[in-house]
């Protein structure tokens, strides 16, 4: 069922298109010119442990979302507040986790030019989603939300008191 405007966050691009674009480009710019650099046999067990870490993660972050009872998707509403588990480190979990998949990936590809992307990722996805979020957030939650701005990092962090 689709909500009203004011209802849900208004996303600019998708976080996993934000994400997903520049790791495709870089593996194209791989695949066409080849990479600078070789990213070495140690990239190979990083990468597995940072997709692991992202799965674990999200995982738990998704689990919260359905224990609340709140929208996860585009177009769905936002009912409440998540402040405990990776909620209380990061206010963007899902976003740092699949930036933490996108290092990964880039490192199994691998893709040196990839991991040149990884800022293009993080700026698309800030503006795409985090920013729009925020805001919409602020205008839902109010003071509980600007409170929990104030205590929890954006990115990741220890939570400050």
């Amino acid at each position: 069922m689709s909500q009203s405007p004011e209802h849900v966050a208004a996303f600019r691009l998708w976080p996993p298109v934000a994400v997903g674009a520049p790791l495709l480009v870089g593996w194209f710019a791989t695949m066409a010119w080849g990479d600078p650099v070789e990213l070495g046999a140690w990239r190979v067990p990083l990468g597995w442990v940072l997709v692991a870490v992202f799965v674990l993660w999200n995982g738990w972050s998704l689990w919260l979302f359905r224990t609340h009872r709140t929208g996860l998707l585009p177009g769905q509403e936002t009912s409440a507040m998540i402040e405990k588990g990776p909620y209380r480190l990061s206010r963007n979990p899902l976003y740092v986790g699949l930036l933490v998949l996108y290092v990964g990936l880039a490192l199994l590809a691998p893709t040196f030019w990839g991991l040149v992307l990884f800022p293009v990722a993080v700026l698309l996805v800030l503006w795409g989603a985090i920013v729009p979020e925020e805001r919409y957030l602020h205008d839902r939650f109010g003071a509980p939300y600007d409170d929990y701005r104030r205590r929890v990092p954006r990115w990741l962090g220890a939570v400050r008191r």
